[in-house]
């Protein structure tokens, strides 16, 4: 006869998911990372299984964080405090509710925190707390990127205000690393609640969720109860967060170390790794109006709508290397009209916005026909200046009819949002290049166009107004937009003979439509000089010359930056000449 099965092994070699209750075998749920290759369902990792799945191998090194003090309140519940602390380290082996590194992630020194939900929930105690800040501190002295991946219910009520605390004082650790120009990371897991959700959490430059992590301040079944209304589906969870513009990433387990490494390719690259320089090909821009083709100004608009040219995440795609699209203005919303991210172009570590439309009706539709509302321009502003705050260029690719003229659009500030990006745009204290890809229309244009180096494909236009728009006003006929695209000197060649773009990048015959990558290639071979040269300049002769650009419009002694810094007057508005370029 057999002998029974020890139920403790057998119970040990399996695992029950928590959310399709489904046995899996230890050993495949170990090789998913602890990813439910049933359902996708993320199991909670403990901070060393954190530590192991993100870093390098054997690039760990433990920081030696002293403990504080325990139970000062002697706070007892149901039991005493400080026997719940005993327990908790017995368990997990661990100090307190974190561990905190240095280490490398894709060969970037980093800086690192894991949070252990095992440990009391992950509450936030002032020795966690501490830990962060101390972690922090390091991060600033050595100039590392902090990555922080939290998981935890919130404050720690044993600790009263000292817990409360905390929320404070790691706020202002993370602001030091702003200051000093240090990229920061968060990574949620399940669940983030709490002080930990108001502070650390959310302040990072870039925010990643895995799928499914829940995130907000106060819990579900307590919102439940004080509004007596029942919750979304998917409520206060990471494609919610994203949807809703609070967090930049959803990214399943299996991929979140490439894409920390993405991000730190292009935040905070690591100085000994050494990238090939792409080919660049020889410059076509053309900056004397002569050379620019002298088309009807009506068949210029229509061209730029074609529904076949390139749109903003074409020429990502095909110029951009290691791209990572980030998302939300953190204030409740995410413009799909609006997208950008990090990435390098030309192996240049490179900040990339634009305004994005598409090809088919159904991809219009998605992207709101390339309008955005008062959440892209307020996403594109958040990722400007982190670009500021890491040092790195900023490139827009224009491509909109105009902001988006809804009743929500108004309500949520339309205006405002436009006016503070052109504000923000004049003093960002790195270079600035724009490209008017297609249809650049209005100030919803020129949200994302207030740059040290305006440029425009041949067949763009770029406007006050729409010509359909122009004539509805002032003709009061709509059938006389192709007149008033004539009247408004709206295509590439008037542009440059105004000055108002300052070089035109020549489309391949047939229009950018026939050819993306040729059309591509001469963006960039366009745009890298630029970007070279303007590098070279310091912070103040960089934002003079961006100044005196925009100053000189509509004044009657007109003045344009030269090739050296000094400013030059002439009798209107000019193309700036090749040396400037």
């Amino acid at each position: 006869m057999t002998a029974p099965a020890d139920t403790t092994a057998v119970a040990a070699a399996w695992w029950l998911c928590d959310h399709c209750r489904r046995p899996v075998y230890a050993k495949r749920l170990a090789r998913s990372a602890g990813v439910c290759p049933e359902c996708g369902h993320h199991r909670r990792l403990s901070a060393r299984e954190r530590l192991d799945q993100l870093l390098d191998p054997g690039s760990a090194d433990l920081l030696s964080v002293p403990r504080t003090t325990d139970d000062a309140l002697g706070f007892t519940d149901t039991r005493p405090y400080h026997e719940r602390l005993a327990e908790a380290r017995e368990r997990t082996g661990l100090d307190d509710a974190a561990i905190a590194v240095r280490g490398r992630i894709g060969g970037v020194e980093v800086a690192l925190v894991a949070m252990e939900f095992g440990f009391m929930g992950g509450s936030l105690s002032g020795g966690v707390g501490e830990l962060i800040t101390l972690t922090a501190e390091a991060a600033l002295t050595e100039r590392r990127p902090l990555i922080i991946v939290c998981a935890s219910g919130g404050a720690r009520m044993q600790e009263g205000l000292i817990s409360l605390m905390q929320m404070a004082k790691t706020s202002q650790a993370l602001l030091a690393l702003d200051e000093a120009g240090i990229a920061t990371v968060s990574v949620i897991t399940d669940p983030v609640y709490g002080g930990v959700a108001a502070s650390f959490a959310t302040l990072c430059d870039v925010i990643v969720a895995e799928p499914g992590a829940r995130m907000g301040f106060a819990g579900p079944r307590v919102i439940e109860r004080t509004i007596n209304e029942r919750l979304p589906e998917n409520f206060q969870r990471a494609e919610f967060l994203r949807e809703h513009g609070q967090v930049d990433v959803v990214a399943p387990r299996g991929e979140l170390r490439a894409t920390l490494t993405r991000l730190l390719g292009a935040l905070a690259p690591a100085e000994h790794v050494e990238r090939e320089e792409p080919h660049t090909p020889d410059s076509l821009l053309l900056t004397d109006p002569e050379q620019v083709p002298d088309l009807d100004p009506w068949q210029a608009v229509r061209l730029a709508r074609n529904l076949e040219r390139p749109t903003a995440l074409d020429y990502i795609g095909l110029l951009v290397e290691d791209f990572q699209e980030l998302h939300g203005d953190r204030l409740g919303g995410d413009c799909p009209a609006t997208v950008g991210g990090v990435g390098l172009f030309g192996g240049r570590p490179v900040m990339v916005i634009g305004q994005q439309k598409g090809h088919t009706a159904a991809a219009l539709r998605e992207r709101n026909f390339g309008m955005p509302v008062p959440a892209g321009y307020r996403k594109a502003a958040r990722l400007m200046r982190l670009a500021a705050k890491v040092g790195i260029p900023v490139l827009t690719l224009v491509d909109t009819s105009g902001a988006y003229p809804g009743v929500e659009a108004e309500r949520g500030g339309q205006a405002v949002a436009i006016a503070e990006n052109l504000r923000l745009m004049s003093g960002l204290p790195v270079p600035i290049v724009t490209v008017i890809v297609s249809e650049g229309g209005s100030g919803g244009a020129l949200g994302l166009a207030v740059a040290d180096r305006v440029l425009a494909l041949s067949n763009a236009v770029y406007s006050v107004i729409s010509p359909e728009g122009c004539a509805a006003i002032l003709w009061r006929d709509p059938d006389a937009a192709p007149l008033a695209a004539r009247e408004l000197g709206l295509h590439a060649r008037e542009l440059l003979a105004q000055g108002v773009v300052d070089g035109v990048v020549p489309e391949p015959e047939g229009g950018a439509q026939s050819d993306h990558r040729i059309t591509a290639e001469r963006l960039a071979g366009a745009v890298r000089p630029l970007l070279e040269e303007l590098t070279e300049l310091t912070t103040d002769q960089l934002l003079a010359r961006r100044r005196a650009r925009f100053r000189v419009f509509g004044s009657s002694d007109t003045a344009r930056p030269s090739g050296t810094g000094e400013v030059v007057r002439c009798p209107r508005p000019t193309a700036l000449p090749p040396s400037t370029l």
